[in-house]
């Protein structure tokens, strides 16, 4: 500033154009100022910004007036353009004078040549620069190209109305059913035993399911709250009639024909209408009421290698149990709380065993109720000779 001020003192000394040009010179003075007189005026710098990014001279505004020495300084501010621009103060366009930077004496004064400086809706020059292109450190991942996808070839055949409403009554079924599962492990050994003797004696040819379905006709009996089902106002309906459907695979679905009343059938009863149901369901000859109904039903798919398997329940029945093939293995002796004594326990040995799993609805049927069923039909086949009863 004490040279800036030591150069002002200087020019108001000289009364010569060209020798103030030659003194701001050898100062190598920066600004712009125009001089008249004793008093001049200067922009700020963004001052200058403001008004030369819009085309106009502001040059000609009043400014702060500062005095230092024999010198009235006169400095536009920012908010002086920004002020003027607001209350809509008319500006001249911006003029830059040829080959003068500072000039003494209004009259001396060579006329200013106009250049027109386009105005545009940037406020910035700078802004319309295009932008530098970035150069990223992070390495474009390679393209994995995808195998062309090979479709094989396929038939469509149309459904059959048995598969239909086998698709329609299931969906339903699992959409409105609350199903719960139970599982129980049964031991085979003794019903083997039974149906070899029986083979033998009496030459009857009675099947392990057979004999499954026998004990569950008898466990029903004796749990009648498993034989129940759900009506179609919600209300639970207890039979007293225990009719077990059995699924039957035929070439056009499954079906489940009912054997009525198998309670009262004894083995070769349950025996001759399985036989029966199942021949005249895999030709089509089955009358609607032989399939349609039920308390119960049996799903079995040891004879297909199956070990387990969870079944749907078909309402409206309110249970179907699952069963799956006897299975070798290695039993541990059965283990007693209220006995500490190995007198008496059954070695381990190595049993034939069967899992089955009973699929139930819970608005009917509840966990103890299907442990209890579980159970009983256990002792029905562990004990076959309750069968013969």
């Amino acid at each position: 500033m004490a040279s800036l001020s030591a150069t002002l003192r200087a020019v108001t000394s000289v009364r010569s154009t060209a020798s103030i040009s030659t003194l701001l010179t050898k100062q190598h003075c920066s600004f712009s100022i125009l001089v008249n007189r004793r008093t001049f005026a200067s922009l700020s710098p963004a001052a200058r910004h403001i008004s030369e990014s819009r085309g106009l001279d502001a040059t000609g505004l009043e400014g702060d007036y500062c005095t230092g020495g024999t010198i009235r300084r006169r400095i536009v501010t920012k908010s002086d353009v920004l002020a003027a621009i607001r209350d809509g103060i008319e500006l001249p366009p911006l003029t830059v004078a040829a080959n003068v930077n500072v000039v003494n004496d209004v009259e001396n004064t060579p006329s200013p040549v106009p250049i027109a400086v386009p105005v545009t809706s940037t406020p910035s020059p700078l802004q319309t620069l295009p932008p530098t292109p970035i150069k990223s450190s992070i390495p474009t991942p390679a393209v994995i190209s995808t195998p062309p996808v090979v479709t094989s070839s396929f038939v469509d055949e149309p459904a059959t109305s048995m598969r239909k409403v086998i698709a329609r009554r299931l969906t339903e079924s699992k959409s409105t059913v609350p199903h719960f599962y139970t599982s129980i492990e049964i031991e085979l050994d003794n019903i083997l035993a039974l149906r070899k003797n029986l083979a033998k004696s009496v030459e009857a040819k009675v099947s392990v399911n057979d004999l499954i379905l026998r004990s569950c006709a008898l466990a029903l009996r004796d749990v009648p709250e498993v034989n129940s089902t759900m009506s179609a106002d919600g209300a639970l309906r207890s039979h007293d009639n225990v009719d077990v459907s059995v699924a039957v695979a035929t070439p056009t679905g499954l079906i489940t024909p009912i054997i009525r009343n198998a309670d009262e059938l004894g083995l070769a009863g349950i025996r001759g209408a399985v036989g029966d149901l199942a021949a005249r369901a895999r030709i089509g000859k089955l009358e609607p009421e032989e399939y349609q109904g039920g308390t119960f039903c049996v799903s079995n798919l040891g004879m297909f290698g199956v070990d387990e398997f969870s079944a749907v329940v078909n309402p409206p029945q309110a249970a179907i149990l699952a069963v799956g093939g006897g299975q070798r293995r290695i039993v541990p002796t059965p283990f007693d709380e209220n006995d500490d004594s190995s007198s008496g326990k059954r070695s381990p040995g190595i049993r034939t065993v069967m899992t089955a799993r009973l699929s139930s609805d819970r608005r009917v049927v509840d966990e103890a109720t299907a442990g209890i069923f579980l159970q009983t039909l256990k002792q029905y086949l562990q004990k076959p000779e309750l069968l013969l009863l």
